[in-house]
């Protein structure tokens, strides 16, 4: 599994709920209404500027600017809460065929205290959520997915559980109420290791495991991220995080960032946003997401869309998600695809300038035949056409860390 995880991560899409700079607004008489994560006091005496967000109040930046934050992040790394995200342990003896009956992966594949990216999906194909999978050798799945579709998920489990459940099995589910923490940047590693006394050499990309950190026990630590860089997501108890988040920053490489370069981050390692990149009018195969189908299943077809999904993997869809690299203004979610002849064929789902590249890049969906990286097009910004070019994705190269 960790070579076809090796292969697939310059591919890796994950998890964050909509672009913030479009759906983030400044709090006003809303406030009392948001979800507040356990570092929200944390955050505004550290001069976080907060934001409604999927109906959480987070920071979309601090002190520094969204660039320094973004480059900070490639160059050294950061500290990003994530605690908005929905976090479940599913147990039982039939807790992976509760999954299996949801997702599309192999999550039976998994060795101990392995993950995976999977996609949640309907009978039609369309994908209900993107969410990783790990399966901890404490004898429970440990899932992490979009708080946009917190409700959404939780009741498409819940109802998973009740159906298995009138058939006798043995699975049920608990929602965590940890907070998430990710150290995300090339030098997260070392920084970590610091604090801990398990050797972070051995637990590569999409690998897993509970440990003390900086003195707090019981953490989660999971090598992953959504930056593109090296880095870990840790899940800690919610009454600690506060000092787990304190301990780290205690180093000069560690600073906090926001929202805001979560997304341009994200973009420019390739990755998807759920609800913009994907949603339940895309299927993993027009997501160009079609690595996350299980060989196993695939053959077997016994995911929800599977007749609709698995032909495609043969036959051309009609559209496909692709990367766009351009000059001129920044390119935005909705601006319009043209081909060289002026005739729209398709719709912007993401886009932002790369800090990195120092050009605008951006992702969306044209028909097939206008998919292949090298394809000149045009997109529609602020009503003039501007040169657009079809390119690979990731476009920053990805660092994630895998046993060589």
């Amino acid at each position: 599994m960790m070579q076809r995880t090796v292969s697939m991560v310059s591919r890796l899409g994950l998890r964050l709920q909509a672009p913030p700079l479009a759906l983030g607004r400044p709090l006003s008489c809303a406030q009392d209404v948001l979800r507040r994560t356990p570092l929200y006091d944390f955050h505004l005496a550290h001069g976080g500027k907060m934001v409604a967000f999927a109906g959480w109040s987070l920071p979309v930046q601090y002190r520094d600017s969204h660039i320094d934050s973004h480059l900070h992040t490639r160059r050294h790394c950061s500290l990003f809460d994530v605690s908005h995200m929905m976090q479940t342990k599913i147990f039982g003896r039939d807790r992976v065929k509760l999954m299996e009956s949801l997702v599309v992966g192999d999550i039976a594949e998994l060795k101990p205290d392995q993950g995976t990216l999977s996609l949640f999906t309907n009978e039609a194909g369309g994908i209900l959520d993107d969410l990783i999978v790990t399966n901890t050798s404490e004898g429970h799945l440990y899932v992490v997915s979009n708080a946009g579709c917190w409700e959404k998920d939780l009741a498409l489990m819940q109802d998973g559980v009740r159906k298995l459940h009138n058939m006798g099995s043995d699975v049920g589910l608990e929602v965590m109420d940890n907070a998430l923490l990710a150290l995300q940047g090339p030098t997260a590693a070392q920084v970590l290791q610091a604090g801990v006394a398990d050797d972070l050499r051995k637990l590569p990309f999409m690998t897993s495991a509970v440990m003390e950190v900086f003195g707090v026990s019981g953490c989660r630590v999971t090598r992953c991220g959504y930056t593109g860089e090296d880095g870990v997501e840790i899940s800690v108890p919610a009454v600690e995080a506060v000092r787990l988040a304190t301990a780290l920053l205690e180093n000069s490489e560690v600073k906090l960032a926001g929202l805001a370069a979560r997304d341009s981050l994200r973009l420019e390692a390739g990755l998807c946003l759920y609800g913009n990149d994907i949603d339940e009018h895309t299927t993993p195969v027009e997501g160009s997401l079609s690595w996350t189908l299980g060989k196993r299943r695939r053959a077997a077809m016994d995911f929800p869309g599977a007749s609709v999904i698995v032909p495609q993997l043969k036959g051309k869809v009609q559209r496909r998600r692709v990367g766009l690299t351009c000059e001129g203004a920044p390119v935005r979610m909705h601006n319009a695809i043209l081909s060289t002849e002026g005739t729209v064929i398709g719709t912007v789902t993401s886009g932002c300038p790369s800090p990195c590249l120092k050009k605008n890049v951006a992702m969306g969906y044209v028909p097939y035949e206008y998919s292949r990286p090298g394809t000149p097009l045009l997109v529609e910004v602020r009503r003039k056409q501007q040169v657009a070019v079809v390119s690979k994705t990731p476009f920053v190269p990805t660092n994630y860390y895998t046993l060589k």
